[in-house]
């Protein structure tokens, strides 16, 4: 049932006196650190040199700001909408997964970017991105962003794989055997915008305009797919070391991943390599966000403007195998990273890349589309086999 007119003025207007009263009680000046600050983060994202002591953006902070910090590794955007709505946590890395529904369920609060110094070296093309700007409100920092690769293995491909067909259908590989049970798939239910890109290239008469915004039928065109990929997958992935580990042992072949599994593989001898294949890719562009009772919010704003600094990006660029929120980070030599390090990463191709978004029931696209709560049900009755 919609609502009447006047419901509706009234429900928007009590949306926007809360945004404001919200942004009333952000912090104005930035006090004395109260010790900690506790973060969800997505695997590799803050490091302190204890998986490799050259990368370590944490103890230089921890000792010009005595604030601790504390990590809790998520593996997966569900998860961490899920650490944010039980609390106890200041920050998170957000993808556009997981930052608008914290955003609409008021976990996360507004930030008050004149409190953090580097603003004005962020990509342009983030500052008011709308998977953490929302109704002229900041609710975030920027930190990095990234293509969904497909991982392989150059000793199963005598060349890289042109398309995600290798993933999604049974295929002879080069080394003379079929992919089935040697593939991997994401286990998150936005992976099924991963078959829906697929879908835009293959079968244009479903008129796929977005990944993320799909009517009833091209819906069911997705998880049809996933159905026939399900045969072929060996395991649903959301841990990036065990997919690391299978690729070493199990002998999987083929995958969508991240560039951190690639360049950690490749770090230790792995034959495996990665291409954005011709249908293009989705991606993530993640935010550094602070809980709506963050705990510790002098020291979550120190962590904000340290994350900017171009020497960090650059490091984290280099490690993960993605992009820096600052530009300068390519090229300023204050870091690892080089202009022909952020190329390779895909530094040009921001506008080629789906970046995750929360599906939504009111889509821009095509007025009606099935929500996200759909598809988290719907792909766990896809890897249960129904």
């Amino acid at each position: 049932m919609r609502a009447s007119p006047q419901k509706a003025i009234l429900l928007a207007t009590a949306s926007l006196l809360a945004t404001q009263a919200m942004a009333a009680d952000m912090l104005t000046e930035i006090g004395a650190g109260e010790g900690q600050v506790n973060i969800v983060a997505w695997p590799g994202y803050i490091e302190r040199g204890e998986t490799d002591a050259a990368f370590d953006w944490v103890t230089k902070f921890e000792e010009a700001t005595s604030c601790k910090v504390n990590v809790k590794t998520a593996n997966t955007s569900d998860e961490m909408v899920a650490l944010m709505n039980e609390g106890g946590f200041d920050l998170v890395t957000a993808s556009g997964d997981a930052s608008l529904r914290m955003i609409a369920g008021k976990r996360v609060q507004p930030v008050n970017i004149d409190l953090i110094p580097s603003w004005n070296t962020v990509d342009d093309r983030l500052k008011e991105a709308p998977w953490h700007y929302v109704d002229g409100t900041h609710y975030g920092t920027p930190y990095m962003w990234g293509p969904n690769v497909l991982m392989y293995s150059t000793e199963a491909f005598a060349e890289p794989p042109t398309s995600w067909s290798v993933v999604f259908e049974e295929t002879t590989l080069a080394d003379g055997q079929s992919n089935k049970g040697r593939v991997q798939a994401y286990d998150g239910p936005i992976h099924i915008a991963d078959a829906a890109n697929y879908l835009m290239h293959h079968k244009p008469e479903l008129g796929i305009t977005s990944p993320y915004e799909l009517n009833a039928d091209q819906y069911a065109a997705a998880l049809d797919l996933l159905r026939g990929q399900r045969e072929l997958v060996s395991r649903y992935w959301h841990d990036a070391f065990i997919q690391i580990d299978d690729f070493k042992n199990e002998g999987m072949v083929a995958s969508g991943s991240w560039p951190f599994q690639v360049n950690l593989l490749q770090a230790d001898g792995v034959k495996v390599a990665s291409v954005i294949p011709e249908e293009g890719a989705t991606g993530w562009a993640d935010t550094t966000m602070m809980h709506a009772e963050a705990e510790n919010p002098n020291c979550s704003y120190m962590w904000m403007e340290h994350t900017l600094s171009s020497n960090l990006q650059s490091d984290l660029s280099v490690w993960f195998g993605a992009n820096p929120a600052v530009p300068a980070a390519c090229t300023d030599g204050r870091g690892m990273q080089t202009a022909e390090g952020c190329t390779s990463n895909g530094m040009d191709e921001f506008e080629k890349i789906k970046f995750w978004q929360t599906p939504v029931s009111k889509c821009e696209s095509q007025g009606e589309c099935v929500p996200y709560y759909r598809w988290v049900s719907d792909y766990i009755g896809v890897i249960g086999g129904r």
